[in-house]
């Protein structure tokens, strides 16, 4: 039985044990395993452990590519990566911008959720120099990555324009945003967008880069271009690709996946 089947299994053992719902898998007996279970991750995590340096890498055809949007996400016009939050100095960089800062190149193991794992070569800028830049201020222990990419496809944009039209156009607006939605959640209509949040150790762990680069040539779109997370000391749906901003948060947020059960640590 496979890593992913065992864990499927496991768990729905525990919910029917437990008579846990799975539409709230961060509540109840859920939420406290899951609490524990970031808690023991976290005691185990050591900042300056370093994933080992692989030296043989997978083919790229079997590098597996995965994106959530129907079709291959193409940066918008303009793309710029937007660091803001909680820091003194924001920044809007270029790709051009981050060649400009010192390079780290990393090559090590991919761990995927679902049992596989594969080997590339990244290149790219740490987040510790990117938080340096940008002054994060120390109360800001979590970091959220936002993408452009998102479910569906463009041509879903075109329908929620023309229903937000409709809806312009009637006395009752569809839906009206809620100040209180956590940053980086899901909107209540139209496409959802990639995201996670992150701990501020992991994402300023030494092996944890901003990528623009892979396998010594610029990164290409089916891998996350223009710029993608790559990090050592976390699982494969954590690393944010497609990247469009960067939030530096007093509190954590959630995930695409998190935010559907999946752990929120989730380190390797």
């Amino acid at each position: 039985m496979s890593r992913f089947s065992r864990r499927t299994f496991l768990g729905a053992a525990l919910l029917g044990a437990a008579g846990c719902d799975p539409q709230r898998p961060h509540e109840g007996f859920l939420g406290a395993m899951e609490r524990w279970n970031d808690g023991a991750q976290r005691l185990l995590f050591r900042k300056g452990k370093l994933a080992r340096d692989e030296r043989t890498l997978t083919n790229l055809e079997a590098f597996p590519v995965y994106h959530i949007s129907d079709d291959v996400p193409s940066a918008p016009a303009g793309w710029k990566l937007e660091v803001k939050g909680l820091c003194a100095r924001p920044l809007s960089l270029s790709v051009d911008d981050l060649r400009k800062m010192a390079r780290t190149d990393i090559r090590v193991r991919h761990y995927c959720v679902e049992g596989w794992s594969a080997v590339a070569s990244w290149h790219g800028v740490r987040l510790s120099e990117i938080a340096r830049i940008a002054g994060a201020d120390p109360k800001a222990r979590f970091v959220e990555f936002r993408s452009f990419d998102a479910t569906g496809s463009e041509d879903d944009d075109d329908d929620d324009d023309e229903a937000s039209d409709d809806a312009e156009a009637s006395d009752t607006p569809e839906h009206e945003p809620d100040a209180k939605e956590a940053p980086g959640a899901a909107p209540q209509a139209g496409r959802m967008p990639y995201y996670s949040c992150w701990d501020r150790d992991s994402a300023e762990h030494p092996q944890s880069i901003l990528a623009y680069g892979m396998n010594g040539r610029d990164l290409m779109p089916d891998h996350g271009a223009p710029v993608r997370l790559y990090s050592g000391v976390k699982l494969g749906y954590k690393m944010v690709k497609y990247l469009s901003e960067v939030i530096y948060l007093p509190a954590r947020s959630g995930g695409f996946w998190e935010d559907q059960g999946y752990e929120w640590f989730a380190g390797v």
